[in-house]
This record gives C-alpha cells, sequence and structure tokens, in this order.
C-alpha cells in the first residue's frame, strides 16, 4: 500500500482529501506512465463514474489532467466498475479510470485506474504514478494547440456491457422472482436490464440514485432491507450490489443471506462437477470464514489464501492458472469472463447454478457451514495507522487472544486499505468468548492508535 494509492485505487473525501487539483495531476501523471509506449498520436483513456454528486465534478478535473498531456478522453457516464475493465478492451483504450468509492457513503470519492488489458494497475506502476505526483519525479508534458487532446461520448456502452453479461450464461431465468437492491448506485443504470434479458422477473429496490443516498441504508453493505422483502414476498431470492456494482451479496428464499465465501463455494462446486474448476482450486483472503476452508476439505476442491483485497486474489488467480477467487465482501472474480470482480456477473453465475441444479438457493448455500465470526472496526488516527505492525502492545493483545482459542478459532487483525480503521475480525465455536476477546483487543488499538 503507497503513500497516495490504497488496496483499491485512491479514495478520501471529495473536495478535502481528494482534491480537483489532485485528480487533475493523477490523470496527466497516469497518462504519463501508462502511454510511454502508446502507437496513437492521441491515446484514448475511458472514464466512468458511479452516482455519487462528486462524480461529474472529479471527472471534469481527470479529463483536464488527461486531455492537458495529449489524451482524448472517451465518457461513459455512470456504469459499474467492471464495465469500465470491460469497455477498455472492447474500444481498444489505452487505459481506463472508474470515479467511485465503492462501498463508501457519498461524501468519498475515489480513483481506479486500469490498464488497457482490462486489469488494475500493479504496485510498480502505482509507485511511478505517486513518485509524479508527490514528488515530481519526472517532468509532466503538456501540450498546447492542437495536441492537447478531446473529449469524446460513448452512446453504447452500457448496451455493450449488459450483453456481455448476458453471454456469461447458457440458460435462461424463466420462473424467477427476484429483488434487486442496486445501492442506488451504479447498478442501477443497468441491473434490470441484465436479469430482465434472461427472463426473471425483477422486483427492484434503491434504484433511484440522486447524487447523496448511495450506499445509504441499502445495497451489500445493507441488506438487512432485501432480507425481509424477499421473504415477505416469497421471491426465489434476492441480489444486493455496492455503489459500483463490483460487489454482491445474495439473499435465499427465506431472506437469510449468502455472502461472497457462500457464493464462491456453490459456484466452485458447480464447476468443480462440470469439470470447469481449473487445478480444482479456488481462492479466497485470510478473511474468509473457518466453514469455507472445512468446505474444500470435504469437497476435494483446494483452497489457496492471498492477502485481504482483491488484487492479492486476482494475482494469484493470473499466477497459477485459477478462474474463481474472491471475497467474503461479495467481490467474486470469474477469470473465464471478467478481469475484476462484477456483481452482476456474479448475480448471473449464481443464478445459473440454481437454475442448473434445480435446487433452492437456501439449499446450495447449506454446503458451507459459517462459524461465528466477529467484526470490530477500530477508528485510529493517520498516525496509529502507520505505526500498528510495530506495537508490541497490540501484538501482545493479539498473541493472548490467540492462546486461549487454542486452535478451535483464529484471530487477525489488519489495518484497513481504504479507510481510517483498524479492522479486528475473531472466528470461534463461543460467540460470547470471541466477543470478549475481541473488545479486549479492540480496546487495546484503540488506546495506542487513536
Amino acid at each position: 500500500m503507497g503513500r497516495l494509492f490504497g488496496t483499491d485505487g485512491v479514495r478520501g473525501i471529495a473536495n478535502k482529501d481528494l482534491t480537483n487539483e489532485l485528480a487533475m495531476k493523477i490523470g496527466a501523471a497516469a497518462a504519463t506512465v501508462l502511454l510511454r509506449e502508446a502507437k496513437s498520436a492521441k491515446p484514448t483513456v475511458l472514464i466512468g463514474k458511479d452516482t455519487r454528486a462528486s462524480g461529474d465534478m472529479l471527472e471534469a478535473a481527470l479529463t483536464a489532467g488527461l486531455c492537458s498531456v495529449g489524451c482524448n478522453v472517451l465518457s461513459v457516464g455512470v456504469v459499474p466498475t467492471p464495465a469500465v475493465a470491460y469497455l477498455v478492451g472492447k474500444y481498444e483504450c489505452e487505459a481506463g479510470i472508474m470515479i467511485s468509492a465503492s462501498h463508501n457513503p457519498c461524501e468519498y470519492n475515489g480513483i481506479k485506474i486500469f490498464q488497457k488489458t482490462g486489469y488494475k494497475l500493479d504496485d510498480a506502476i502505482e509507485d511511478e504514478i505517486e513518485a509524479i505526483v508527490l514528488d515530481d519525479a519526472e517532468p509532466i508534458g503538456y501540450k498546447t494547440g492542437g495536441d492537447v487532446g478531446n473529449r469524446l461520448f460513448s452512446k453504447t456502452a452500457i448496451s455493450d456491457y449488459i450483453n456481455h453479461v448476458v453471454a456469461t450464461t447458457d440458460v435462461r431465468f424463466d420462473g424467477m422472482e427476484i429483488a434487486l437492491d442496486c445501492a442506488n448506485g451504479s447498478a442501477s443504470v443497468c441491473a434490470k436490464e441484465i436479469f430482465t434479458a434472461l427472463g426473471a422477473k425483477c422486483i427492484m429496490l434503491s434504484d433511484t440514485p440522486d447524487g447523496t443516498n448511495i450506499n445509504l441504508n441499502c445495497g451489500s453493505t445493507h441488506p438487512e432491507e432485501l432480507m425481509r422483502f424477499v421473504k415477505s414476498a416469497k421471491l426465489n431470492l434476492g441480489l444486493a450490489f455496492d455503489g459500483d456494482a463490483d460487489r454482491m451479496l445474495a439473499v435465499d428464499e427465506n431472506g437469510e443471506l449468502v455472502d461472497g465465501d457462500k457464493v464462491i463455494a456453490i459456484c466452485a462446486k458447480r464447476m468443480k462437477e462440470e469439470g470447469k474448476l481449473n487445478s480444482d482450486t479456488a481462492v479466497v483472503t485470510v478473511m474468509s470464514n473457518l466453514g469455507f476452508f472445512k468446505f474444500c476439505d470435504e469437497n476435494d476442491i483446494k483452497c489457496a489464501r492471498t492477502a485481504v483485497g482483491d488484487r492479492y486474489v486476482l494475482e494469484c488467480m493470473l499466477k497459477e492458472g485459477y478462474n474463481i477467487g474472491g471475497e467474503q465482501s461479495g467481490h467474486v472474480i470469474f477469470l473465464d469472463y471478467a478481469t475484476t470482480g462484477d456483481g452482476e456477473l456474479s448475480g448471473v453465475q449464481l443464478i445459473k447454478t440454481v437454475v442448473k441444479t434445480g435446487k433452492k438457493l437456501s439449499e446450495l448455500a447449506s454446503v458451507m457451514s459459517v462459524y461465528p465470526q466477529v467484526l470490530i472496526n477500530v477508528k485510529v488516527s493517520p498516525e496509529g495507522k502507520a505505526k500498528y505492525n510495530n506495537d508490541e502492545y497490540i501484538i501482545a493483545a493479539t498473541q493472548k487472544a490467540e492462546m486461549e482459542l487454542m486452535g478451535d478459532g483464529r484471530v487477525l487483525v489488519r489495518v484497513s486499505g481504504t479507510e481510517p480503521l483498524v479492522r479486528v475480525m475473531l472466528e470461534g465455536r463461543d460467540i460470547e468468548h470471541i466477543t470478549k476477546l475481541g473488545n479486549d483487543i479492540a480496546e487495546v488499538v484503540r488506546e495506542r492508535l487513536s
């Protein structure tokens, strides 16, 4: 994690941490690094955004930065993050940028950059961009006259993305009645069209964005209303997306949550049975529930574990040739179809499994038991966040909890890559016991790092 880029791009409160000046310089610096070997005199960079009020402002700043160094900008408007990753390749752009803070509240925004391959930037490229933005490591070649870039607009971006996601299933969803919670974000522009095109009857929730209500008591971070609605309306299932639709959590017909671990388990099992699970392996992070690892053991599926962050999951998948992986949060990568996590594509693959097996989602989800888990987010200062790794008191408190669990559970304490938080996570058989242990560690973190 660098000085500017976190685990998922640059992120902060728009117009405070993430200013227009910073966005403009990031645009110019990113172009300087990414387009060194571009063959076109005016290479094109694609820009998309979610529904936040600050999206237009930051798009204008990024566009100014890119055009100032001679890049054309292709604006695709409000789209999911995975649409940017897909369309970069389809439209043969040199890079893609998504303006979004994902699951964060509306006052936050962020900048995610994709290479022309559709993959997010690796650490080395991010370091180069950071050095130009923060240290003026090399001069930016600003253009004048007719050499400055132009802004272009796409009218086909959404329909092209919808067609791509629909094409990832070989079965139709006729007879399925589902609810879609769009988090008042990017999914609002395409989720209904995707699942309706496949034959499902869709009931929409939180699909009326106003610039400020993104992720507000809705979507994958707040699925409670969807859980109540699916059960009361007697629907087959529900899908909840986050603000930029790269995550998805599901709800079964009984109103029970089906998280990312279970989505991966359900789809990996079907893929293995069809002979389509590469190396019979699924990739997850160390934050996945202990129940997932037990599921893998019981179903002869190998499990590769990575550090927290979808970028590390993807790195492992690409290196080893695996084709499914993701996070408990609902960020799932189906590498046969996409270069990044895609909430709507994940929903299609999940319902595809429901239809192919003829089973209810609750029955499919029962393949994995979930260990009780406690997650405590402790707000810390920037200075405290930087000191976390070397604090002997936090290390001692963590080791004490691990000793008490005696191998019948686990403790994971980590710094958030996107927020000023330290996350304290414990799993075990006794919820009261792990809650007490978690609170003990959180109190030490609070005292030492706030």
